[in-house]
């Protein structure tokens, strides 16, 4: 699932430091701007994760021109992969009932149920 959120970034006795307006909590340091946006994309990635997991809700992310950032700071998208961190968790076996004939069609055509049924909840659940 890629995720996008506005960021800003400060500069600060010559290190660097990101905030999320969007998430609350969610900042993170770096000693360059490469490594603060690195850092900011683990950053997000685990927060984002973290409210997944949690169940709680995701907030849409703001429209990037509603973000002032003031004085020398800027603003900036910052995008991240979750999958990753949320496919960390571990699997659980579920146990699923179909129709006869649409476990024949699967089954002749090679089809991964455990698969299938990952991406199509993570597409209902909109974090795909």
């Amino acid at each position: 699932m890629l995720s996008a959120y506005p960021a800003i970034f400060h500069e600060e006795d010559g290190a660097y430091w990101v905030e999320f307006p969007d998430l609350p909590g969610c900042q993170t340091v770096g000693e360059s701007i490469g490594e603060v946006m690195e850092e900011a994309q683990e950053a997000l990635g685990l927060y984002l994760a973290s409210l997944i997991e949690d169940e709680e809700e995701i907030k849409p992310a703001s429209d990037i021109k509603s973000i002032v950032a003031e004085d020398d700071s800027f603003t900036s998208l910052v995008a991240c992969d979750i999958t990753q961190d949320v496919k960390s968790a571990r699997a659980m076996k579920k146990t699923l009932t179909i129709p006869d004939w649409l476990n024949n069609m699967a089954e002749k055509n090679s089809i991964n149920f455990s698969q299938t049924l990952q991406k199509a909840l993570m597409e209902k659940l909109h974090i795909a």
